[in-house]
């Protein structure tokens, strides 16, 4: 009798086991089509009633700090003066007088580790005194310094498990926040993370230390033209693409949920081939989350300016105002995250990786990057008089002669696991670095090298005359075209690094963009001032330079189609690098150059561009191990259930028919389905079974490069190859049958 009752426990048992796992799927899409939205967005008439009520400004600063710190704390943010400890005191006093006035409870170092994302510890302001008697207080110290764990953040080799001191710094330049997450309120301080031997173990100690490089050389330069100019700024303007899709959905995905993508998923009927859903009507639900996120970002300060529907079902794109570099990094940093947060007040789930579905368009974060001087000029901004024009072209084909110069460094800025899925396909910029300035300024660079004086046919009244000598041509004003295909392209008064993840840090990117860039300026100011040395006039040496550059450097510009097989084939002729994966990418950060260049500015030590280099390798390969991993769990536990399920089926249905006399032609489209299945359930098998193979021989390899290649040759091809059967037994197994939400659903489902 126990036996028998066992017996039926265990059968109940696995039927709900069988009933649970189906119908997730189902059950999220029946939640779709009954629940609502009902969360009560207010958004404000203006923007301007709650634009930076949660930050810490100048403008709040003045109310709560005395003259001699605001003064301290004001110069320390233009010109990099060290603040004084008793000073410190009293900015902290101040903050904490503010943060308080508004619920703060506990204080936090926000800083942004190697793992690419934001970290924070949190402190309360509550204390005990000596006397054991209870006191709120927040004191320089705490402000300036913090001591957070730096042996379980990534170092790259630099720290060991047992060595675990590292600091985190304030940064004066970025202003502190009060960060609300759900009904608490934390005070939050931007900073550096250095190790306890000074290391940088971070994205914006580097940045900061870029920024100041570029002005530097920016500086210089400007003065052959304007010795009014004390300070160049890097400015930065980020698009950041994201999908959006329902949380119950994506919750019933664990591949989404552990690798950010879907690793299997056919193909909809319908994808973005009718090109309708670019710019189109924003879906309500999607509407909602969007002024949500958006009044949460507005209170922090940061100014987004433009939402729109992107090119891929689910697929969004938000944009702020252009702001100075370290403050743009650092708000796009929070934007990720005050977007991942909000989305789940709304059952939905932000997806930031690079490539999230297979066949439609990937993200990306396209970064705007310029110069301004403190005179109010863009530096790459064509003027309206000769001689601004003249530094416009200075800086326009310095900003060429960089990036032709530096492609590999520009490329391994770029690299990911999951950037190598999306560069070179729907649009995303290939893996060659080529720069596209547009059909008029190429004439122009062709005039300047060249020495001659062509005349175009443009409109008189929207030239800008650069006049300097009669034989160089005229500049037009936004007269270039956009080019998608391109990962470095002018777009009229700065260039647009197209080719940045969507998941990706600004501040790695564009610390190599800012230093390739100060390097090039200050190769720039010697060889001019050689010449002046030698008696040329000072715009003579200037273009004659320039020339060279032109000459040097033209190799990189390339105005066609960068997905065409001839433009693969083109580049290889040039001499152009085409780095595809992510392991070999990464080579050029421990190159002899590179290691000269980061250090004579002082960017980047020898040590820590090898500790990045370990780094960024270590988590390619653990990125596509994890994959690995999912695709072995989904195809033993979801995948080859379901189909063999179905098999049965279509056995029990062949064997009833055969058993009443049916002529085998009658039950053939069955017998072939069934054999169609079974293949692809033996693929499946055997193909993971060799995947799990490939990563335990790679798993064997010492060195982080030769794990990641293993990684990336040897066991990623079998992704696609397992994909391909799994995606045919979607098509054949009976769609009830079938555990995983699908792409028609997740896509367009809302």
């Amino acid at each position: 009798m126990l036996i028998l009752v066992a017996q039926k426990y265990f059968a109940e048992l696995h039927t709900i086991k069988y009933i649970t796992m189906q119908s997730l799927r189902f059950k999220a899409i029946d939640n779709l089509t009954s629940a609502k939205d009902d969360i009560k967005v207010d958004s404000p008439s203006k923007v301007t009633t709650i634009f930076g009520e949660n930050v810490f400004s100048l403008k709040i600063a003045r109310e709560h700090l005395s003259d001699d710190a605001f003064k301290s704390l004001t110069s320390s943010i233009k010109t990099g003066q060290k603040i004084d400890r008793n000073i410190a005191n009293h900015i902290a006093a101040g903050m904490r007088h503010w943060a308080q006035g508004k619920g703060v409870t506990h204080y936090t170092h926000w800083f942004q580790p190697l793992t690419g994302t934001s970290a924070e510890k949190h402190d309360s302001f509550f204390t005990l005194k000596t006397d054991g008697s209870a006191i709120e207080e927040f004191d320089g110290n705490a402000l300036s310094q913090q001591e957070p764990d730096a042996s379980s953040f990534p170092s790259g080799g630099i720290r060991a498990t047992f060595e675990a001191r590292g600091y985190t710094a304030w940064d004066p330049t970025s202003p502190a926040f009060i960060m609300n997450i759900g009904n608490g309120l934390t005070l939050c301080i931007p900073t550096i993370f250095v190790s306890y031997t000074g290391e940088c173990l971070d994205y914006k100690a580097p940045l900061l230390k870029s920024i100041e490089a570029l002005n530097k050389a920016a500086v210089e330069v400007c003065h052959y033209f304007d010795k009014n100019v004390s300070k160049v700024t890097a400015t930065l303007g980020w698009e950041q693409e994201y999908f959006v899709v329902d949380e119950g959905l994506a919750n019933a995905r664990p591949d989404l949920l552990m690798t950010g993508r879907t690793v299997f998923g056919h193909s909809p009927a319908k994808g973005q081939q009718l090109e309708d859903h670019y710019f189109g009507a924003i879906p309500e639900r999607i509407y909602t989350f969007m002024r949500d996120f958006e009044n949460e970002s507005y209170k922090l300060g940061i100014p987004l300016r433009t939402r729109h529907n992107e090119v891929a079902p689910a697929q969004f794109e938000c944009a702020p105002i252009y702001e100075e570099l370290n403050l743009a990094v650092d708000h796009n940093t929070l934007l990720m995250d005050v977007m991942t947060r909000v989305a789940k007040r709304h059952k939905l789930h932000v997806l930031l990786h690079e490539k999230p579905f297979a066949g439609i368009n990937g993200s990306g974060k396209h970064n705007n990057w310029s110069m301004a001087t403190d005179t109010g000029v863009n530096l790459l901004a064509p003027g309206k008089t000769p001689k601004t024009n003249l530094m416009f072209l200075a800086f326009f084909v310095n900003t060429i002669k960089a990036v032709h110069d530096n492609a590999d460094l520009l490329r391994a800025a770029i690299a990911s696991a999951g950037n190598d899925h999306r560069l070179g396909a729907n649009e995303a910029p290939p893996a060659i670095i080529s720069a596209y300035i547009g059909g008029y300024l190429t004439k122009v660079l062709d005039a300047v090298e060249k020495r001659v004086g062509d005349k175009f046919d443009e409109q008189d009244e929207v030239m800008l005359k650069l006049d300097i000598h009669k034989n160089i041509p005229e500049l037009l004003l936004d007269n270039t075209d956009r080019n998608r295909t391109s990962p470095f392209a002018f777009t009229g008064n700065k260039f647009e690094f197209r080719a940045v993840g969507s998941s990706a840090n600004c501040g790695y990117n564009m610390t190599v963009l800012n230093t390739i860039m100060a390097e090039t300026l200050s190769s720039f100011k010697t060889e001019v001032d050689a010449l002046i040395e030698k008696g040329d006039k000072k715009e003579v040496a200037i273009m004659q330079i320039l020339k060279n550059y032109i000459k040097a450097s033209k190799k990189v510009l390339f105005e066609g189609d960068g997905y065409s097989e001839e433009w693969q084939e083109e580049a290889a002729r040039r001499g152009l690098p085409n780095l595809k994966t992510t392991p070999l990418a990464l080579d050029s950060l421990v190159s002899d150059k590179a290691k000269i260049l980061f250090e004579k500015h002082k960017v980047l030590s020898h040590v820590e561009l090898e500790a990045r280099h370990e780094i960024e390798l270590e988590k390619y390969l653990k990125h596509v191990q994890i994959e690995g991993r999912v695709i072995g769990d989904l195809a033993g536990n979801h995948i080859l259930p379901s189909a063999i399920r179905y098999q049965n089926v279509l056995i029990q249905n062949i064997k009833g028919l055969k058993d009443v006399g049916m002529e085998p032609t009658s039950y053939k489209a069955q017998f072939d389905i069934l054999s169609e299945i079974s293949e692809h359930i033996n693929k499946v098998k055997t193909l993971v079974g060799e995947m799990t193979e490939a990563r335990k021989s790679a798993n064997t390899l010492i060195s982080s490069r030769d794990k990641a290649i293993a990684y990336c040759d040897k066991v990623k091809p079998y992704f696609d190859q397992i994909r391909y059967s799994v995606d045919k037994l979607e098509l054949l197994v009976d769609d009830s049958e079938w555990e995983l939400p699908k792409y028609r659903e997740i896509l367009f489902l809302r």
